[in-house]
């Protein structure tokens, strides 16, 4: 089972992955700004918007240990047919949560949709991401091209996906806007179903779980720098900054709330966007075609560092304005902006890592275990969001952010010594 001589349609069956891919993360980012968006309108704290959040990270860190030895014994295409039919189903039982429940039911019903939506998101994820060691050419950078276009693309789409679900919250409304995303990934699974060409790997019998669990030095810290890239982006990322922007935006108004979701549903998409541009591009930024893998490895801990310079000083800034203020939300702005293209080449670089990493018998294991560690990143990221800005508002969330950068780097510059 090689990448060379199980490849005829390679490139088709990438096609059909990389769709697939696309359509669970337009739903995914949708479901992120409708959920954060309407339960904020209903009176949640930052704390408790981030209690909604957890179990779906929790159960992505579970997911994607068990989803690498499922996928090594029966398959990619299943985990992947897998994760889209879950997702619609999560889908189609938010849709039955009750407005009169008590705060309490409601928030444990919706962590419990949530945890469903993040075990489905990293079936996905993994089948994509493993798919892509098997399909790319081997020659000319051909790897990091291919695993960076579909990580960019997909970050892209979930940019568009948190723009549509701030314009359906605005629109359709809570109920109506999530039965429309079901019913169209619906529509897609079985598209896919019927499209998907052979020349994925059909998993194997002997398959161990023992497996996920890697003796590779190099895949372990690069797993450990994963888990602090993560947790810096989403510690502002996930409740943070849009709580922040919706009390700077809104006035108060059912016109000034809706007003204010296209607003930050408008930068949360941009900010994904070019994530997602700049991530697609890396190869090309880094002239990966030309460098030696060694040269690679040795940038990734470079380029974290760079990436801490932002939060850093955007901590300052938040630290010298003891209240919201014009200037500072223009700073935060431009420099969560400068962040995303910055995060995107650490992202890419990374990425493109774990699968120049690990063999090709065990790569599923070895992207499960790396996907863990980031799942592992955004529940940290995720708890940590609503605390510190409950705590400590801007500087304390953004401050943490900068010490997960911090200790991203010193994980990267492990890289490379086995």
């Amino acid at each position: 089972m090689t990448a060379a001589t199980e490849r005829p349609e390679g490139l088709s069956a990438y096609i059909a992955v990389t769709a697939a891919y696309w359509a669970f993360m337009l739903t995914d980012g949708a479901l992120r700004m409708l959920v954060l968006l309407h339960f904020h309108t209903l009176g949640f704290s930052p704390v408790q918007l981030a209690y909604l959040f957890v179990l779906y990270e929790i159960a992505g860190m579970v997911t994607n240990l068990a989803a690498g030895w499922i996928a090594a014994r029966f398959g990619l295409t299943s985990t992947l047919y897998v994760g889209l039919g879950l997702q619609v189903l999560a889908l189609i039982a938010l849709a039955q949560l009750d407005p009169g429940w008590a705060v309490g039911a409601s928030v444990a019903y919706v962590m419990l949709v949530q945890g469903a939506s993040g075990v489905a998101k990293d079936l996905a994820k993994m089948s994509s991401k493993s798919a892509v060691k098997f399909l790319a050419p081997s020659e000319d950078g051909g790897l990091f091209r291919w695993v960076a276009l579909l990580t960019g693309s997909k970050n892209a789409v979930k940019g568009l996906g948190f723009l549509l679900g701030a314009a359906l919250l605005g629109t359709l409304g809570f109920v109506w806007a999530v039965l429309a995303m079901a019913a169209v990934l619906a529509v897609i699974l079985v598209a896919v179903l019927i499209a998907m060409p052979p020349g994925l790997p059909k998993g194997r019998k002997g398959a161990k779980f023992s497996e996920v669990f890697s003796k590779s030095a190099n895949v372990n810290w690069l797993s450990a720098a994963r888990v602090f890239l993560f947790g810096a982006r989403d510690v502002w990322f996930v409740v943070g900054i849009p709580i922040y922007f919706y009390a700077v935006l809104s006035d108060g108004t059912e016109e000034g709330n809706r007003a204010a979701f296209f607003m930050i549903g408008t930068f949360m998409a941009i900010w994904i966007i070019l994530y997602g541009a700049v991530q697609a591009y890396a190869p090309r930024l880094l002239r990966a075609a030309r460098r030696p893998e060694a040269d690679l490895v040795r940038a990734a801990r470079g380029w974290a560092l760079a990436l801490l310079v932002v939060p850093a000083i955007l901590t300052g800034a938040a630290l010298a304005a003891d209240q919201p203020q014009t200037w500072l939300t223009a700073t935060l702005v431009g420099g969560l902006l400068l962040f995303g293209g910055l995060f995107a080449i650490n992202s890419a670089l990374h990425s493109y890592l774990i699968l120049a990493f690990t063999k090709a018998e065990r790569v599923t294991m070895d992207v499960g275990f790396y996907y863990m560690a980031n799942a592992g990143g955004r529940l940290l990221g995720t708890v940590l969001s609503g605390l510190t800005y409950q705590l400590g508002g801007l500087p304390l969330m953004l401050g943490t952010a900068s010490a997960m950068v911090a200790l991203s780097a010193l994980a990267a510059g492990r890289l490379g010594r086995d």
